[in-house]
């Protein structure tokens, strides 16, 4: 790993389609938490969408073209954040298909894909982050993800 001189790990965030065209917040809320666990923080500005639209679309050529610029933008960071189990599913199991035949864009798509990480999994399996003196006075559902 690569982390910065003050040994943060250097994570590329990656913001999601629908984060960053109707809830921006949340990917706010995502960099706070992030550097309150001791990230050091990126957002790639070359980032797209995951691909994942195309994909189930079938629409194996465009998914492959939009994988290799978010391989291309996230290769140099110690992690791959991403605040959506769904992207980050997209990102970690499904790229793996597209480079079939390809040694070149294979090594760089299992390379990006072992270390892309959905963002609460992030936080409690690598940074061991378990943020103290929250509270909630009231009733709480928990949706365990699809994903």
């Amino acid at each position: 790993m690569s982390h910065n001189k003050k040994g943060k790990p250097k994570i590329g965030f990656f913001v999601t389609c629908i984060v960053d065209a109707m809830r921006p917040n949340i990917g706010f809320a995502s960099i706070k938490v992030l550097k309150q666990a001791g990230c050091d923080i990126e957002v790639p500005r070359a980032q797209t969408c995951c691909g994942q639209p195309a994909f189930n679309s079938g629409d194996d050529d465009s998914t492959r073209a939009i994988a290799k610029q978010v391989i291309a933008a996230f290769e140099k960071y110690d992690y791959v954040v991403v605040p959506s189990g769904s992207c980050a599913s997209m990102i970690r199991c499904h790229y793996d298909e597209l480079f079939e035949g390809d040694s070149e864009w294979k090594s760089r798509q299992q390379a990006v894909s072992d270390k892309t990480w959905e963002l609460l999994s992030f936080l409690t399996d690598i940074m061991d982050y378990r943020p103290k003196g929250i509270f909630y006075n009231g009733m709480a559902t928990y949706h365990d993800s699809c994903s």
